[in-house]
């Protein structure tokens, strides 16, 4: 099972991360995307031009393509006033383009293979104030087709702050093992299906 991470953070191993990794650390087959190492543009709104799309010339394709193949995506984002940060936002945004893309045919197909979590700290109360971000990824899943699964908030505003969460780590750890175990499980079919095969 391949996992891929999306890391909305602008900071150098800021707390979203550390407690992301907390998730992933004992995964097999993990690829890490960090949005701020990519030069993309924003959304430019085609929709009602008459040739409805015009291919840009950025890195943004390079994150697709790291994407499209993984079966769960997880996505990680500080809490920045109350909401995703604006890399994250913008890359999301940019869906609107791929559904377009002759290169990405069925993009919105290939998304709902997928299951999606969400990461995010924040400073003030996330648990209550981080939910509108949550609510707002859960409808981002719907309308692209993905398999909303859930997700983990943490507190933290200092580095390392997140280390003091308990229940983050906790609920971090626990979405670790729950995909752990979804992928032995993944390659014990595989196993099976290939035996099955030889002995017909």
């Amino acid at each position: 099972m391949k996992v891929g991470v999306i890391y909305g953070s602008t900071r150098e191993l800021g707390n979203t991360e550390f407690l992301t990794e907390e998730v992933v650390k004992r995964l097999p087959d993990v690829t890490k995307i960090d949005l701020k190492r990519y030069q993309f543009k924003d959304i430019i709104d085609q929709r009602h031009e008459k040739n409805g799309f015009s291919p840009v010339k950025d890195e943004y394709d390079q994150i697709i393509d790291q994407i499209i193949d993984c079966e769960v995506l997880i996505f990680a984002t500080p809490i920045y006033w109350y909401g995703m940060t604006s890399v994250m936002k913008r890359f999301i945004d940019r869906w609107s383009q791929t559904v377009r893309d002759e290169k990405y045919p069925n993009f919105k197909e290939k998304m709902s293979q997928k299951q999606a979590y969400i990461i995010a700290v924040g400073g003030d109360n996330p648990r209550v104030k981080g939910v509108p971000l949550v609510q707002q990824f859960m409808y981002i899943c719907q309308f692209i087709g993905l398999d909303y699964k859930g997700y983990v908030l943490g507190e933290g505003a200092k580095p390392k702050d997140i280390f003091k969460d308990e229940k983050a780590i906790e609920d971090a750890c626990k979405l670790g093992e729950l995909l752990n175990k979804k992928n032995e499980i993944e390659t014990v079919n595989v196993l099976e299906e290939g035996i099955t095969e030889s002995l017909e």
